[in-house]
């Protein structure tokens, strides 16, 4: 659990920690050759989503998502938690290309997403209505925006509960495999939808949406974070008292292991907290968050995780059947990476010079990686999604070794920030 630092002995902390910490050993490799991964990429995707357009077109009740098995396209509905990621793709788009059509794209498949801001059936709303409205704030001057984007901050904190301190994520299921009944699940991935609250009450003066977004992350940084900055990904309170009941798991290997995207969605998420707030605890967990995703062993050479840090190995007991014959090597997850990436290069910011240049060559060498062939689906093996080989929910069979549309989205706003930060 993270211990509570006051403000002058965090910072203090975050120093000695930036010279005590020990790099990978390929972070000291020389810079690569010039190459323009930005370019390059979004070169790339423009056929790709050309062609996703086209299979979508006038279709605004089925959001593309994945691929099935058959190769054929994965569609979620509305109320699912990626809706918000294709419209936000259509914007990452015009952002780089300043192309009308890429535009008019991005307002339909926005505005098709209008009554989700009632939707208070879960947690993702800030996921749905901040990857979409949230960027199309940022082109169009259209006040309904704001209100629609008020709205649904005010549905989301319709989860949060004094007594426990947090927004509950889902509503009440059982645990991976039935072994709890989880009254109030928190899960790592709720970290990502503050920033919605956080643009709320900067908006409206209410200090409400504010108040909730850091109780959340308070509770989040006390429990959810070992001792060693790994993560547990769902946390299930008791409704009423507000005590933890269970430390567990729902997508990664084990309770006890370290789910790779989980990981990441908490350095974006604290990233984002401490933008808002400017409170050095905020900025001490996701630095170490990130210090124990990069400093990871089982990180391999290229940056790209596999789907869980601890994925097979011995001491980790996984809650569903896992048969290590299937999977002789460890899929990787590059939405992870990518997710991970765009938080890196934004912490990079608000960090001194050691960890400044740890941090951004860290997210270089994620992109670098991702824009290869390996990775980049330059040789369309798919028609329709930008990056190969994420992990969605490997314990439920589901989703492995797939295009994701989120990561596509995290990859895309990744090489903006980069293209941004390069032009300074």
């Amino acid at each position: 659990m993270l211990k509570s630092l006051s403000p002058v002995l965090c910072m203090v902390f975050c120093l000695i920690a930036s010279f005590a910490c020990q790099p990978k050993a390929n972070e000291e490799k020389t810079e690569k050759p010039v190459k323009d991964i930005v370019a390059h990429s979004f070169q790339t995707a423009v056929p790709l989503y050309q062609n996703l357009l086209s299979e979508t077109v006038d279709d605004f009740e089925n959001y593309p998502h994945s691929l099935q098995a058959d190769g054929s396209l994965k569609y979620l509905q509305i109320d699912e938690w990626t809706g918000g990621f294709w419209p936000g793709i259509l914007w990452n788009m015009y952002a780089y290309t300043q192309d009308e059509s890429w535009k008019k794209a991005a307002l339909e498949w926005t505005h098709s997403l209008e009554s989700n801001q009632f939707n208070t059936s879960h947690h993702d709303i800030g996921f749905m209505m901040y990857c979409s409205y949230g960027k199309a704030k940022q082109f169009e001057d259209n006040p309904g925006y704001q209100q629609i984007l008020v709205t649904s901050a005010q549905s989301l904190v319709k989860r949060y509960s004094p007594k426990v301190g947090s927004i509950q994520s889902w509503n009440q299921r059982k645990s991976k495999g039935d072994f709890n009944t989880w009254a109030f699940p928190v899960i790592m991935d709720n970290m990502m939808n503050l920033e919605l609250l956080f643009y709320a009450s900067s908006v409206t003066g209410d200090s409400i949406y504010r108040h909730v977004a850091i109780q959340h992350a308070e509770q989040t940084m006390k429990n959810h974070i070992r001792e060693d900055y790994s993560t547990f990904h769902v946390v299930n309170y008791d409704p009423e008292s507000g005590k933890v009941l269970h430390r567990q798991t729902l997508q990664g290997f084990s309770d006890a292991s370290t789910w790779a995207r989980g990981q990441a969605w908490g350095i974006y998420g604290f990233t984002t907290t401490f933008r808002e707030t400017k409170d050095p605890r905020f900025l001490e967990a996701a630095m170490g968050l990130a210090d124990y995703f990069l400093d990871h062993p089982n990180l391999p050479d290229d940056y790209i995780p596999y789907w869980d840090f601890n994925a097979g190995e011995p001491g980790y007991f996984p809650d569903w059947e896992y048969d290590a014959k299937v999977y002789p090597k460890q899929p990787r997850d590059a939405s992870a990476a990518a997710i991970a990436a765009s938080a890196l290069l934004e912490l990079s910011g608000f960090v001194w010079e050691e960890k400044q240049k740890k941090y951004d060559q860290a997210a270089r060498e994620m992109l670098l990686s991702l824009s290869s062939d390996q990775y980049l689906n330059t040789d369309q093996e798919n028609p329709y999604f930008l990056l190969k080989h994420s992990t969605g929910n490997l314990p439920s069979k589901n989703e492995v070794d797939v295009p994701l549309i989120y990561a596509d989205y995290y990859f895309l706003e990744a090489l903006l920030r980069l293209k941004e930060m390069q032009s300074k």
